[in-house]
Protein backbone atom coordinates (compact mmCIF):
# COMPACT_ATOMS: atom_id res chain seq x y z
CA UNK A 1 0.00 0.00 0.00
CA UNK A 2 2.85 2.41 0.68
CA UNK A 3 4.23 4.22 -2.31
CA UNK A 4 0.80 4.52 -3.95
CA UNK A 5 -0.44 8.05 -3.47
CA UNK A 6 -3.90 7.67 -2.00
CA UNK A 7 -4.38 11.33 -1.19
CA UNK A 8 -4.63 10.64 2.53
CA UNK A 9 -4.71 13.72 4.66
CA UNK A 10 -3.68 14.11 8.31
CA UNK A 11 -4.33 17.06 10.59
CA UNK A 12 -1.59 17.64 13.19
CA UNK A 13 -2.93 19.54 16.20
CA UNK A 14 -0.28 20.79 18.65
CA UNK A 15 0.54 24.18 20.17
CA UNK A 16 4.26 23.54 19.59
CA UNK A 17 5.40 24.57 16.13
CA UNK A 18 8.45 22.31 16.52
CA UNK A 19 6.31 19.23 17.26
CA UNK A 20 4.00 20.04 14.33
CA UNK A 21 6.98 20.41 11.98
CA UNK A 22 8.52 17.13 13.20
CA UNK A 23 5.24 15.22 12.89
CA UNK A 24 4.63 16.73 9.42
CA UNK A 25 8.02 15.48 8.19
CA UNK A 26 7.36 11.96 9.50
CA UNK A 27 3.81 11.79 8.13
CA UNK A 28 4.78 13.13 4.72
CA UNK A 29 7.35 10.30 4.50
CA UNK A 30 4.42 7.93 5.13
CA UNK A 31 2.54 9.45 2.19
CA UNK A 32 0.18 11.83 4.01
CA UNK A 33 -0.67 15.36 3.00
CA UNK A 34 -0.48 17.33 6.26
CA UNK A 35 -2.26 20.37 7.63
CA UNK A 36 -1.49 21.93 11.00
CA UNK A 37 -3.54 23.57 13.73
CA UNK A 38 -2.17 25.16 16.91
CA UNK A 39 -5.18 24.43 19.14
CA UNK A 40 -8.47 22.57 19.26
CA UNK A 41 -10.57 25.52 18.13
CA UNK A 42 -8.46 25.96 14.97
CA UNK A 43 -8.57 22.19 14.43
CA UNK A 44 -12.37 22.16 14.55
CA UNK A 45 -12.50 24.92 11.93
CA UNK A 46 -10.05 22.93 9.77
CA UNK A 47 -12.18 19.76 10.11
CA UNK A 48 -15.31 21.61 9.05
CA UNK A 49 -13.49 22.88 5.95
CA UNK A 50 -11.95 19.50 5.02
CA UNK A 51 -12.40 16.44 7.22
CA UNK A 52 -9.02 14.69 7.49
CA UNK A 53 -8.39 10.93 7.17
CA UNK A 54 -6.55 11.04 10.51
CA UNK A 55 -5.79 13.44 13.36
CA UNK A 56 -2.63 13.51 15.46
CA UNK A 57 -3.76 15.36 18.57
CA UNK A 58 -1.90 16.98 21.48
CA UNK A 59 -3.54 17.08 24.92
CA UNK A 60 -2.32 20.30 26.56
CA UNK A 61 -3.10 23.34 24.41
CA UNK A 62 -4.52 26.82 25.00
CA UNK A 63 -7.98 27.95 23.83
CA UNK A 64 -9.40 24.41 23.45
CA UNK A 65 -7.38 21.44 24.69
CA UNK A 66 -7.17 18.04 23.02
CA UNK A 67 -9.85 16.28 25.04
CA UNK A 68 -12.31 19.18 24.56
CA UNK A 69 -11.60 19.12 20.82
CA UNK A 70 -12.02 15.35 20.64
CA UNK A 71 -15.42 15.49 22.37
CA UNK A 72 -16.59 18.29 20.05
CA UNK A 73 -15.28 16.39 17.00
CA UNK A 74 -17.10 13.18 17.95
CA UNK A 75 -20.31 15.08 18.65
CA UNK A 76 -20.19 16.74 15.24
CA UNK A 77 -18.70 14.03 12.99
CA UNK A 78 -19.48 10.72 14.71
CA UNK A 79 -17.81 8.12 16.90
CA UNK A 80 -15.04 6.70 14.71
CA UNK A 81 -14.32 9.06 11.87
CA UNK A 82 -11.75 10.39 11.51
CA UNK A 83 -9.40 8.20 13.57
CA UNK A 84 -7.66 10.21 16.31
CA UNK A 85 -4.22 9.39 17.68
CA UNK A 86 -3.64 11.24 20.94
CA UNK A 87 -0.05 12.37 21.32
CA UNK A 88 0.98 13.66 24.73
CA UNK A 89 3.44 13.72 27.61
CA UNK A 90 0.59 12.71 29.96
CA UNK A 91 1.39 9.10 30.81
CA UNK A 92 -0.98 8.37 33.68
CA UNK A 93 -3.50 5.63 32.93
CA UNK A 94 -6.42 7.95 33.68
CA UNK A 95 -5.41 10.18 30.75
CA UNK A 96 -5.23 7.19 28.40
CA UNK A 97 -8.63 5.97 29.62
CA UNK A 98 -10.20 9.42 29.29
CA UNK A 99 -8.88 9.79 25.73
CA UNK A 100 -10.15 6.34 24.70
CA UNK A 101 -13.57 6.97 26.30
CA UNK A 102 -13.80 10.28 24.43
CA UNK A 103 -13.20 8.47 21.13
CA UNK A 104 -9.44 8.28 20.48
CA UNK A 105 -8.25 5.18 18.61
CA UNK A 106 -4.64 5.19 19.83
CA UNK A 107 -2.30 6.90 22.28
CA UNK A 108 1.29 7.98 21.51
CA UNK A 109 3.71 9.13 24.19
CA UNK A 110 5.97 12.14 23.59
CA UNK A 111 8.72 12.15 22.64
CA UNK A 112 8.07 9.82 19.71
CA UNK A 113 10.06 8.89 16.62
CA UNK A 114 9.14 7.91 13.09
CA UNK A 115 9.06 4.19 13.90
CA UNK A 116 6.61 4.69 16.79
CA UNK A 117 4.41 7.00 14.73
CA UNK A 118 4.35 4.63 11.75
CA UNK A 119 3.56 1.68 14.04
CA UNK A 120 0.59 3.45 15.64
CA UNK A 121 -0.78 4.52 12.24
CA UNK A 122 -0.46 0.90 11.06
CA UNK A 123 -2.30 -0.32 14.18
CA UNK A 124 -5.32 1.81 13.37
CA UNK A 125 -5.26 0.77 9.71
CA UNK A 126 -4.02 4.01 8.22
CA UNK A 127 -0.81 2.58 6.71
Amino acid sequence: MSGAHTGRFCLVVDDSRMVRRLARRMLEKCGFAVEEAEDGACALVACRAHLPDAILLDWNMPVMNGIEFLRALRLEFGADNPPVLFCTTENELRFVEEAMEAGAQEFIMKPFDEEILRGKFEQVGLL
